[in-house]
């Protein structure tokens, strides 16, 4: 036979090693109950939707994979596509659910997407989201937003990762700001705004001229955007700015503004309240999409600021294009946070596999009894596994040791071994439990 053609990687899509896996899962079984503890119901979508829906009027067709046979149909379907977020099967989920649902709607998901972007660090092709929404009928109380960043804020504390900070900033205050100093196009001046940390001041300054915007203009963009508190103290900041730059004596953008500076007040007084030390006004915060029109989030993790926002969402109005149904969500990139922290080496699981006990076999004549040991631990929920083989005893332990089990259980004299420290007691199935951190593999720090 010739050699084995060596496996090539494929960019993009992410597979742990089993002790990876264990931090994984229990980041989302972390994340599941705190969302479930504030009353938030799981669904899952389909992992398709047709392509016109997917794309929209957005440049997202170009990170669409679509979805087709190999072997060619007559007929069949419209064209399909893997969704890119969990944000657009929802909208489709609520638009056809709609008489079935009790609003307001609460729901979470945690599922995989896909979006054919250039792989790099903090950027998969396949990965984990986790969203959260509360959707209304007609109106949304101003409570439901704070509710929904507290959540998330909860259950970041809750994952083994560094201080969460949630950035928030107030579309309303933006937009009446950004039409009080003579900007028509405020949708175009956030997306610029929105790449302030990619491609820097000058850079924002340049696409605010292309697209028509006053020198003057821009500098008062760029002061807004600047403002940055832990507390209320932004608001004098930006009243401060208001008075020297607002020019065109706009009734409707001043209203608009002062709104949303006592909305974005409200919410980071609220959110301190509930989880003190985690939300900042943060103005230069804008979120490109259009479809934000109150609060909007954005979240960095303590010492990992340089992979950008983790966790990231806003107040919309319309979840479904024909209007209506008016909501809030927030959404953790899970395989984000995931890429860095394993990668890193500063999360692991403590062991690979999910067996506290390997159950030795003294000779395979008596193996019958290895195995109704083990399902005796296994019935009080003690995961075990038996040796593959009779071998030696210091074979089966070093068999435990490469598979990362922390005991060892002799059946012919009724002893069970640590075998990290060595200690070897007399034990009997029926009632001897591990230490608690022993029970399960566990995600453990660095």
């Amino acid at each position: 036979m010739g050699a084995m053609a060596r496996v090539a990687p494929l960019s993009g899509f992410p597979e742990w090693s089993p002790s990876g896996r264990v931090v994984e899962a229990s980041m989302i079984a972390s994340l599941r109950e705190v969302f479930g503890l504030h009353g938030f119901a799981e669904i899952e979508t389909r992992a398709v939707e047709p392509v016109t829906r997917l794309a929209g009027d957005s440049e997202a067709s170009k990170e669409i994979y679509a979805l087709t046979r190999l072997a060619a149909e007559e007929g069949g379907d419209a064209k399909l596509g893997l969704h890119f977020d969990l944000t657009v099967p929802f909208a489709r989920y609520v638009e056809e659910f709609a008489p079935q649902l009790a609003f307001p709607f609460r729901r979470y998901q945690i599922q995989k997407v896909w979006r054919g972007e250039r792989p790099q660090e903090g950027r998969s092709r396949e990965f984990y989201q986790a969203d959260i929404d509360i959707v209304a009928r007609e109106t949304l109380p101003a409570h439901l937003e704070a509710e929904v960043v507290i959540v998330a804020a909860r259950a970041l504390a809750a994952l083994p990762v560094p201080k969460a900070t949630i950035h928030i900033n107030n579309r309303r205050l933006v937009e009446g700001f950004y039409r009080s100093v003579g900007i028509s196009d405020v949708p175009g001046a956030l997306r610029s705004v929105d790449k302030l940390d990619k491609i820097g001041a000058d850079g924002v300054r340049a696409e605010l001229v292309e697209q028509g915007v006053s020198d003057a203009a821009s500098d008062a963009v760029l002061e807004l955007a600047k403002i940055n508190s832990a507390d209320a103290a932004f608001v004098d900041a930006v009243d401060d700015l208001w008075q020297t730059t607002a020019t065109n004596g706009d009734a409707e953008a001043e209203t608009q503004f002062s709104a949303g500076v006592a909305e974005l007040a409200a919410l980071i007084s609220a959110v301190n309240t509930a989880v003190p030390g985690t939300a900042v006004a943060d103005l230069r915060i804008a979120r490109g999409l259009d479809y934000y029109t109150g609060a909007v989030f954005e979240t960095t993790i303590e010492g990992h600021e340089d992979l950008g926002a983790i966790c990231s969402g806003g107040r919309y109005d319309s979840l479904v294009a024909g209007g209506g149904f008016p909501g809030v969500g927030i959404s953790i990139g899970l395989t984000r946070l995931l890429s860095r922290l394993l990668g890193g080496g500063s999360l692991s699981g403590s062991r690979a596999v999910p067996s506290a006990v390997l159950v030795a076999v003294t000779d395979e004549e008596t193996r019958d009894a290895s195995n109704a040991l083990a399902d005796a631990l296994r019935a009080r929920g003690i995961p075990a596994e038996v040796a593959p083989s009779a071998a030696k005893f210091g074979k089966q332990i070093q068999h435990a040791e490469r598979r990362g089990i922390p005991f060892v259980w002799f059946p012919d004299t009724g002893e069970v071994k640590d075998i990290r420290s060595g200690t070897q007691v007399p034990a009997d199935p029926r009632n001897w439990e591990p230490p608690a951190e022993d029970r399960w593999p566990r995600t453990v720090r660095a």
